[in-house]
Formats: structure tokens, sequence, C-alpha cells
């Protein structure tokens, strides 16, 4: 049914005008090589200055009156022709014309610009005639083409299941090399090539985008906004045209459908795996039987390590199903890209994924975080949506993901109660509040704040004299006091009562070093019993 010649009717190439009426006596003097270059319409020129004239592909016709005899000028106007990529020049020999100077000749053949001469006066009015209806013609057949092309694949999808299948529907249609060239840099040709040099002689001319060796075509293959492969046809025997990538873009949306339809399904098959994975993450699972479930996956899968991450949902229930599973397929494409491959689970209103990671372990947080700014800057149902993202530890053992999702747990608790002065979702940067966190769950840490802070806090509640404030900036400064007055928009006497008021409340020793760790690691402490305070009292309103 489909023939790659057939395709090539859609444009007509210089060497098929010179088969039409009024052609018959003429001689290519020059740039035969360049017989294969398109036509995509006809112009006569009889002015010099034509650079800003054309837009590419035009067969020009001319007398020669406007540089007659002047070699000079004669040059340089081919030269325009050759750099706007004009398909040719037909020339008629007689009246304005009698000679082709050598280096015109030199020059086109070097260009592969066709010089072709009339050597009888021919009707330039019918010539244009001819070859523009020519071309309104197969500009109307391309459009009956094209769309025939897109329902006889639009019905291949129906009983595909292999994005193989596609690629030699578009290879069969064109007779092209294709290549689909995925953003993990895994490489499909269709036709194979079995030599690994002519493999990578392929890919860099692909990848310089100014290869002399092949014409090349090439269109993204979009997922879920996100460049998930890129689509490929390339041939070093024609030059492809805008046909050619019209099929391309045509294709290349079917591929994106069929693939996004395996990764749905694969995303659903996943989902009834929940079961085992919610093994994993509580630790029940011995490393043998870990390896066996990923060697399911990838045989050839080798972990340099993993981290859990949380992504806890705001109204969790306003969103259907197929929202939570494409958020999934989004999150999976962008972190694929990153090195890392994931599991994901979901629990009441928060998505658990499982990270291992594919590469250097030096590397892994770098990449992490640049996937998950792709994840909280992405425009979609869920990504524009308030959520709280909590990274747990890194582990090196796979035993141990139960370690990381125990730890993306307290980082969501942590970040529940200090709310933004949690400034990062990674639990090993939160420091100082792991400690707080743990001492809060098995001591009276509000008694022991109370111990070291309270006369500052009762000052501040009587008197709203900003005392816990001034102390928390001053520790900050190390006792520098410009800084301090700086930083709290005070002037310095100002800042030297408040100082003094603080010797009066904590002791003139409050600086010393010991006294002055305790009393920081005391304000840290209150700051996140005032915000546990304030976040219970607004799950009870909710409630």
């Amino acid at each position: 049914m489909y023939k790659g010649d057939e395709t090539l009717k859609s444009y007509l190439m210089v060497k098929d005008i010179l088969e039409r009426k009024h052609f018959e006596n003429i001689e290519v003097i020059a740039g035969k090589e360049g017989l294969g270059r398109l036509v995509k319409w006809v112009h006569v020129v009889e002015v010099i200055n034509i650079r800003k004239l054309l837009n590419g592909s035009e067969l020009i016709l001319s007398t020669g009156v406007a540089w007659k005899d002047n070699h000079d000028i004669f040059l340089s106007l081919v030269q325009q022709l050759i750099d706007s990529d004009a398909a040719g020049l037909c020339i008629e020999i007689g009246t304005f014309t009698s000679t082709i100077p050598e280096l015109v000749i030199d020059l086109a053949n070097q260009a592969h610009f066709p010089i072709i001469l009339f050597h009888h006066e021919v009707p330039f009015v019918e010539i244009t005639q001819d070859i523009h209806t020519l071309l309104i013609h197969r500009q109307y057949q391309m459009i009956s083409d094209l769309e025939s092309y897109s329902q006889a694949l639009n019905k291949k999808l129906l009983t595909i299941d292999n994005y193989i299948e596609i690629l030699k529907f578009i290879h069969q249609y064109l007779q092209v090399q294709v290549i689909l060239l995925f953003s993990n840099e895994e490489v499909q040709f269709l036709p194979e090539i079995s030599s690994s040099n002519e493999r990578k002689l392929l890919l860099k001319s692909i990848e310089k985008k100014d290869s002399t060796l092949y014409s090349i075509e090439r269109n993204p293959v979009q997922l879920l906004g996100d460049n998930y492969a890129e689509l490929i046809i390339c041939s070093d025997e024609r030059v492809l045209t805008e046909f050619d990538h019209l099929i391309l873009d045509r294709t290349a949306t079917a591929l994106a459908q069929l693939l996004l339809r395996e990764l749905y399904v694969e995303e659903k098959r996943r989902m009834e795996e929940t079961e085992w994975l919610n093994g994993w993450i509580e630790g029940i699972h011995t490393e043998e039987e870990i390896r066996e479930y990923l060697s399911y996956f990838n045989p050839k899968f080798k972990t340099k390590g993993a981290v859990v991450c949380l992504i806890k949902l705001e109204s969790f229930e306003q969103y259907s199903s197929a929202d939570i599973t494409y958020f999934k397929l989004f999150v999976r494409s962008i972190f694929e890209q990153q090195g890392f491959s994931l599991f994901a689970i979901e629990k009441r209103n928060t998505l658990i994924f499982i990270f291992l990671n594919e590469r250097g372990s030096s590397t892994w947080k770098k990449r992490f975080k640049q996937g998950m700014e792709r994840v909280c800057n992405v425009k979609s149902q869920i990504g524009e949506q308030k959520k709280k993202i909590a990274i747990g530890k890194y582990v090196e053992d796979i035993t141990a993901i139960h370690s990381s999702y125990q730890t993306s747990l307290e980082t969501i608790r942590i970040q529940e109660r200090i709310g933004n002065k949690a400034e990062s979702h990674f639990y090993d940067d939160l420091h100082i509040y792991r400690i707080i966190s743990q001492l809060n769950r098995h001591l009276d840490l509000h008694e022991i704040v109370l111990e070291y802070l309270e006369p500052i806090i009762a000052y501040d509640k009587k008197y709203n004299g900003k005392l816990m404030e001034t102390l928390k900036i001053y520790l900050s400064c190390n006792g520098s006091k410009q800084e301090t007055a700086k930083r709290l928009y005070i002037v310095r006497q100002t800042l030297y009562h408040r100082i003094q008021k603080l010797e009066k409340l904590l002791g003139p020793d409050f600086m010393n070093h010991e006294k002055r760790l305790t009393i920081e690691f005391m304000i840290y402490s209150y700051e996140y019993l005032v915000a546990a305070r304030k976040a219970t009292e607004v799950e009870r309103e909710a409630y």
C-alpha cells in the first residue's frame, strides 16, 4: 500500500522540471550534482539584489538583462542565489547573455547549484503557469496522502502493543532509516545497523545537526509535557521534504500515545504490587527476596543505594485515580532521566516513592534535587497543588529501606511542627530538629525549656519586650552588637538596654560557651513546641 517513492510526488525536483514542456532544448552547464534539489516555486528574476526576496527552493528564470555582460554582477547574483538556497538558475541565451563566465561555472559546481541554459527563446509565462499548477496539484496530493497515512496509523494503534511496529510502519512508508533515541540514551535503529562504526557515525551526524552525509529530520516524543524520546529519520540517498517532516510529526504523536498507554498499563500493574512493597518498607523481606523481586523488572539491575520520599497531598480525595496515576508516571519519567528507578505506593493522602539509585552515590542528592525541582514546578492537576515533600536518609543497603522510610516519616512530622522553618526536604539536613523531635518524644521538653527560658517568655508576654527575638539574633550574630542592631532595625542604645535585661533574667554569664549553646538549643526547642501546639490546634479545629 505504501511505497517510499510515492512520497516524492509531493514535491518536484529540478530534474523533474527538466522533463516538462519548453525544456526540450536545454543544457545543464554547472551544478549537475544538484539536480535533486527540491523546487517549491518558480520566479522570474531580472534584478541584481535578490537575497531578501527568496525563501528557499525557488527555481529562477532569467534573460540576464540585469547583469548583461557584467561578470562581477553575474557572479554576485549567483552567490546570492546559493546563499538563499535557491533550487537553480535557468538563463535564456541570446538576447542579453551570450556566454557564462568560468568563475560562475566553478562557483555553481562547488555549491552543486544547477545552471541551465535555454538555447532558444521560451515563454516564461507558460513555464511558470505549468509548474505552479503542478505544484499546487501536488500540495493537494500531499494533504490527501498525509490523511491516508494518519488513518492507517490510527487503525494500527488499535492492534499493536509494541512501539517497534510503529517504527516499521514509518520505515516502510518513507523508505528511510528510522531511529528512536530515548532520553536515557537507549537507542533503537530500524532497520538495525549491524556495524558499530556506522551507528556511531550516524549518531554523531545527528548530534552535530549539520551533517553533509545525511538528510535528517527529528521530532520529540512528549509524554506528560516532558521529552521522553526523540524520533529521527534520515537518508543518505535523497533530501527529506516537508512531507517527510509531517509524516514524522504524525508518527511521533502516535508513538507518544502508544508509549503512554504502555506506561499507564505498567503503572496499573505496579499498583497491584503494593502489598509486597509495603512489606519492603516495613522491613520484612530478606535481601534475597528483594533482589529476586528487582531482577523480575531488570535482570541486570544493580543499585548503588536507595532513598524513600514521601509526597503528602492536601485534599487527596479530590483527585481521581487517573490523576494520581498520571502524576506518578510524570515523576517516574523525570527521575529515570536523573538515574533512578522507582516504585510507588499510596497510603491515605500520601504517595510513597522508593528511589533506587543506578549511578554514583556521590551525586545522588544533586540529581535528586534537580528532579524534585522539576516536579514542584510542573503545571498540572497535582503539580501546582500544595504538598509536603520529605526525603528520608540515603541507605547503601536495599534491606535498609525500612530505615529510610522511618526517617522520611520523621521528616514529615518535623515539617508539620516547624512549617517554613524547615528549609530542606531532606532528613539529613534537619540536624538540630531531629534531636529536638527525639527528645520531645521521650522527655518533658517543655519543662526543660521553661527551666532556661521562662523569665524571657514571661517578660515578653507581659511587656511585649521582644527579648526572645533579640536573644536569638544576638546569639546568631555571635555577640556582635553592631550586626544585631542592624538585623533588628534598632539603635544601639535600645539594644544595650535589652542586653542588660537579658543579663538580669538569664544571668551575666549567659554568653559563656556551654550556657550559650544550651540556651540556643532551648530557643529552637521552644519554637518547635510552639509550632507543634499551633499545628495540633489547627488539626482539632479541622476535626
